[in-house]
């Protein structure tokens, strides 16, 4: 259900809330919080799209304000949806024109849930000081995208110098399957001390820059950053150590390969994470991210531009080479199909009821090459059907010849008859 509403007031926007809510019936009374977008016109609908999706994991009330033209009178324009128009949310997208433009707060919070949690987000360009914003002031959680901004270095410096407790960045949230993947690989033998990392990433892609940051505090070792093609994000990993690199290496958008000594060669799934996941991902946790905190304001000052492509580096071995990696996972991909289809073919129907001696004489027959009870009713089946199979035509073959036989004694004896007669 949407319902739109001109020249309104927040009164008005409340008790139309309220009355819509008791003609559709209870909906959306477990809300957990109040999402505030502060988004300009043309990015308006996609923004309310993706926090929908997002509503669906997090039951919230979302409030869009978007700042119109600010000459001419005051005006404020509403648009209330509910049921299926809204997900497992309510939103109320708020245009405000003329100077009330400018007194954003003022119109949204009438409208926030009573005792709830505040998250103010900006899809586009946020603030430099999103905690000093009017409305940011009021939300426990800040969430912002690096992403949107040109320049993504000077970006995260601006955050840096400007963060308070409670700010967060999607850029940030968008590689936290690569740490995952990396703190793992740590995790397997041989446990060794890492030396160095080198870390390839677009130079317009502030998660690139974040993960070597991480890496850089938490690991306190130096990391190179080397230049990837605009647009594709993060593209390799490499941590140096005594026994050989671990490379986590993304060809594509979607799979990636992992690669360290004494480990065989893997093919892993990491895809690029969309925005409802990341923003669904950011409204799991309500209280300040320190592990965010530590890499934006510890580690990002200990990165060093990028002066070297990715190409050039892989090509002195200083980096993971993009193509052999996809080349690795097209060998990988083949092996596993080739395997599981050999194994559909050969893999024996497990014993029905077999007790667990019986399970291991037949698994030591197996391993000594003797054929199991089962093989040899399925062989004797399989000859004696052979058998029947090649004396089927010999037996047609003597049943033709019979006859023919048969034929050729009554017509002599007819005719013999006849000429008796």
């Amino acid at each position: 259900m949407i319902r739109d509403l001109t020249e309104t007031s927040t009164t008005a926007i409340s008790k139309t809330l309220v009355r819509l809510r008791n003609e559709v019936g209870a909906m959306a009374l477990g809300r957990v919080l109040t999402l505030v977008v502060i988004v300009q016109d043309t990015d308006a609908s996609e923004a309310i799209e993706v926090a929908n999706q997002a509503s669906r994991q997090h039951p919230c009330r979302i409030v869009v304000v978007i700042s119109g033209d600010r000459r001419g009178r005051n005006r404020l324009d509403a648009q209330i949806r509910l049921g299926g128009d809204a997900g497992a949310s309510e939103i109320v997208v708020l245009r405000l024109y003329g100077p009330l433009a400018g007194h954003g707060p003022s119109v949204v919070v009438p409208l926030l849930l009573p005792d709830s949690p505040i998250v103010a987000w900006w899809p586009g360009e946020a603030p430099d000081d999103v905690a000093g914003d009017p409305i940011g002031a009021m939300a426990q959680r800040r969430i912002t995208d690096s992403a949107q901004n040109r320049n993504a270095r000077q970006t995260l410096k601006k955050r840096a110098a400007n963060y308070a407790a409670g700010d967060s960045d999607l850029a940030w949230t968008r590689v936290t399957r690569w740490r995952g993947l990396l703190a793992a690989a740590l995790d397997q033998p041989p446990y060794e001390q890492i030396t160095g990392a080198v870390v390839a990433g677009a130079p317009d892609s502030p998660s690139s820059e974040l993960l070597a940051a991480w890496l850089s505090f938490r690991l306190k070792v130096p990391v190179r950053r080397v230049s990837a093609p605009r647009g594709s994000g993060i593209t390799s990993v490499r941590l140096e150590r005594a026994s050989g690199p671990i490379d986590l290496v993304r060809p594509g958008d979607a799979v990636a390969t992992l690669s360290q000594a004494g480990q065989p060669d893997r093919r892993i799934s990491l895809p690029r994470r969309d925005l409802p996941e990341c923003l669904a991902d950011e409204l799991r946790r309500l209280d300040p991210d320190n592990t965010y905190e530590d890499a934006l304001l510890h580690g990002v000052e200990r990165l060093t531009p990028a002066r070297q492509t990715a190409t050039a580096a892989a090509k002195t071995g200083k980096a993971p080479d993009v193509a052999a990696a996809r080349r690795l996972a097209a060998r990988i991909s083949r092996a596993e199909s080739v395997q599981g289809g050999a194994a559909m073919v050969a893999a024996a129907p497990a014993p029905e009821g077999g007790s667990s001696d019986e399970v291991r004489d037949a698994t030591a027959r197996k391993l000594a090459g003797k054929r199991t009870p089962r093989e040899k009713v399925t062989d004797a089946a399989a000859t004696s059907a052979g058998k029947k199979a090649a004396g089927a035509p010999r037996k047609t073959a003597q049943k033709a010849a019979t006859k023919k036989t048969t034929t050729k004694k009554t017509a002599t004896a007819k005719s013999t008859t006849k000429a008796a007669t």
